[in-house]
């Protein structure tokens, strides 16, 4: 058999999987994942018709099995077995905790249909794998949030909360989620406010009570990450001028606290930020590398630098 026809085979053999783990499939998505035209696929689709098995759809539509169809257990590579292990052991570590239970329950499906061979494999080799997390999982207030949000998500429905600030002001809010993510070590929800009439982000530990409504919402909010990086009318430009050999210490944390430019000098690296915590959440962050920085602008941002920093001084004096 050529190597044409080991690809066909390979990319038959993946539409397949894909068909047995989405309602719909479109012919777009699979020419765009295999790499090849939409003709191709076309092909590849009539060949598993050809082999007996029943897709619903046409061209243009979308393809799905028909209901009730059922597939032989699919079997898995060493390779995937060995990334599932290795999946595990960072859920274990950085998923929350009203995922954990879930996640565990669905591994042992897995494990129980894998070959004897693939159970030994994982046995021999899951000790050896660790991973080692250098901050601890912030407490929540409620158990299974994140399942009720993914629930509302699914169903667009408004979800009511109650929500602690960073300043301890507790406030009831009606939203409408978007979705969820994981950044620095804390679950957030991106959601429309029915009070503030605007997108908020959450943190999830914050949320002390949470229900689902029966009230739909219709409109259609996109992806998480477009909410994330769009503009907020709020946010303060600030600029520094930061050592050169800390540079290196700063590489995550200034892309979160809104780094938009960054240009060397022969002073330093002149870093511009946009961000709404000009007041709290920026400053203190700066603090933790102020003895190789200097406050460019705003003037606001130096003097609340200083009121912190003598703040430090007197609890520690």
């Amino acid at each position: 058999m050529n190597d044409h026809y080991l690809k066909k085979l390979d990319r038959v053999t993946a539409i397949l999987t894909q068909l047995q783990s989405k309602p719909i499939v479109r012919a777009q998505d699979l020419a765009m994942k295999f790499d090849v035209s939409i003709r191709t696929i076309y092909r590849d689709v009539k060949t598993l018709e050809n082999a007996g098995i029943p897709i619903i759809g046409e061209a243009g539509n979308g393809y799905s099995l028909m209901d009730g169809y059922k597939l032989p257990p699919v079997m898995f590579t060493k390779e995937e077995v060995l990334s599932f292990i290795t999946a595990e052991k960072l859920m274990q570590k950085f998923s929350h905790q009203s995922l954990g239970n879930h996640y565990q329950k669905a591994m042992e499906k897995v494990r129980s249909v894998l070959r004897h061979s693939d159970k030994s494999l994982i046995q021999n080799i899951e000790k050896q794998i660790d991973v080692f997390n250098f901050h601890a999982h912030p407490e929540d207030s409620l158990k299974n949030v994140i399942p009720i949000i993914l629930e509302s998500i699914a169903e667009k429905t408004q979800l009511v909360i109650e929500y602690k600030t960073v300043d301890s002001t507790v406030s009831k809010r009606t939203i409408e989620t978007v979705g969820v993510f994981f950044e620095f070590n804390f679950w957030y929800i991106m959601a429309f406010c029915t009070l503030r009439k605007d997108f908020r982000q959450f943190r999830v530990d914050r949320i002390l009570q949470i229900s689902k409504t029966e009230t739909p919402f219709l409109q259609e909010y996109g992806q998480v990450n477009d909410y994330r990086k769009r503009s907020n009318v709020n946010k303060s430009i600030a600029k520094l001028l930061v050592d050169k050999k800390i540079m290196s210490h700063l590489v995550n944390s200034k892309k979160y606290y809104g780094l938009i430019n960054e240009v060397e000098t022969d002073n330093g690296v002149e870093l511009t930020f946009e961000t709404e915590w000009i007041n709290d959440g920026f400053p203190r962050w700066l603090i933790t590398f102020a003895d190789y920085a200097t406050v460019l602008e705003p003037e606001s941002l130096r003097i609340r630098l200083n009121e912190l920093l003598i703040k430090m001084m007197e609890r520690h004096q």
